[in-house]
């Protein structure tokens, strides 16, 4: 049975919402001020038919484009996007009563993400390659995507061969592929038990273009070390390690980032990774680098050996979420840096609050959770210079932000 709903606005996850006698509903691949023929089912309803398309409605550019989980936005104009990412930002503060100003987002161009993770699983005698479909654990075979970089692209069949070879009769296979500057540096994971008949045909599988190949953490083959520019030095790549997910969105974030610290004085970079942006700060002067994968603080050492003109980088393994810096162990630092997981820096927020730190730059891929550490530093006596989103996630409901407090 259909229903016409008239879509008010949309969601923070992307979903255009409608109003009926039961509540919300939620609609994908909606726009504001649609009228819509839709089925539901409870608070979630499927398009049936477009009565009323919105002027900023637009025809999808990637056939997979309503079944792949990976874009939701694609059927939007630009100008919609951009302002639907940056309101994102917006309303996230707004809830924690703020309102700073808001720059304007810094795009994400297509095909541009230098890494992808896909599913593969067995259907009957068939094998489906590609990503889940939206809020299911079906599988979307595809054939083409429009945001990964065309080196990752152009080979999905290559991919789906490796998939084939590695599949577990009864487990889906994750297969995540990250373009390096030496090669693809290739992780399967919940693979099929590796007898030596499957080690070589996945060995037999790996051409030039194949970095490193290794199956639920245990390297097959390494024909070069995978290697990720940090602005002009090059950092050993770790297996499993976090990465920006676009190379110009990192470096974005380091050119609005750093110059906040205008001194040449000691800066503290908190979940650090591998030191994308302590390499970079380490240039000018002294970084204090800090996080918890040893596998990352390895590269980062391993990284700044031999870089000449470097300034100082000390390291330090400690989980900040249940050992932030304290007040007194930040004391000596002219700025701090942190770049959190999605779950935020709530803890390390609390001590910056109540330190003589002069200035912070926040990197976060969660508007939420910054605007909640930022109302923390705030009460603590900084004051926002600025907050700029950053779109890394092309067409999806996810937007980064870079915001820079002083005292």
């Amino acid at each position: 049975m259909t229903e016409t709903l008239q879509i008010r606005a949309l969601g923070a996850k992307g979903d255009g919402i409608a109003q009926s006698g039961g509540g919300p509903v939620f609609v994908p691949f909606s726009l504001p001020g649609e009228i819509v023929d839709v089925e539901r089912e409870g608070q979630r309803a499927r398009i049936v038919a477009i009565e009323t398309p919105s002027p900023e409605r637009r025809e999808p550019p990637c056939p997979h484009f309503g079944r792949c989980g990976g874009c939701e936005l694609q059927h939007a104009s630009e100008p919609f996007y951009a302002s639907f990412k940056r309101d994102l930002v917006v309303e996230a503060f707004r809830r924690e009563g703020l309102e700073p100003s808001i720059g304007e987002v810094i795009a994400c161009p297509p095909k541009s993400r230098r890494r992808a993770v896909f599913t593969a699983v067995r259907a009957g005698p068939r094998i489906l390659f590609g990503y889940h479909e939206a809020l299911s654990h079906r599988v979307v075979p595809i054939k083409t995507c429009l945001v990964v970089v065309p080196e990752i692209a152009s080979r999905l069949r290559r991919f789906e061969a490796l998939a084939e070879i590695l599949i577990d009769r009864s487990r889906e296979l994750r297969l995540t592929v990250t373009r390096t500057e030496s090669g693809f540096d290739i992780a399967a994971e919940q693979t099929a038990k590796i007898t030596p008949a499957l080690r070589q045909s996945a060995i037999a599988w790996a051409d030039g273009a194949v970095a490193r190949l290794s199956v639920d953490g245990e390297t097959l083959i390494e024909n070069r070390a995978p290697r990720i520019d940090a602005g002009s030095i090059s950092v050993p790549f770790p297996p499993g390690a976090f990465l920006q997910a676009v190379a110009s969105a990192e470096d974005a974030m380091a050119r609005l980032a750093l110059p906040h610290f205008d001194s040449r004085g000691p800066v503290a970079d908190l979940f650090c990774g591998f030191g994308a942006f302590s390499l970079r700060l380490a240039e000018r002067r002294s970084v204090h680098a800090v996080e918890f994968d040893a596998g990352a603080l390895a590269a980062l050492d391993a990284a700044k050996r031999g870089v000449p003109g470097l300034k100082p980088i000390t390291a330090e393994r400690r989980d900040l979420f249940r050992r932030p810096l304290t007040a007194k162990e930040l004391s000596r630092f002219d700025g701090v840096l942190f770049d959190p997981p999605r779950a935020g820096a709530e803890a390390q927020a609390g001590e910056l609050a109540q330190s003589s730190v002069r200035r912070v730059a926040a990197v976060s891929c969660n508007p939420t959770t910054l605007a909640r550490d930022a109302r923390i530093l705030i009460e603590g006596g900084y004051a926002v210079r600025s907050v700029t989103p950053v779109d890394q996630f092309l067409w999806s409901h996810h937007v980064e932000a870079v915001a820079l407090f002083e005292r």
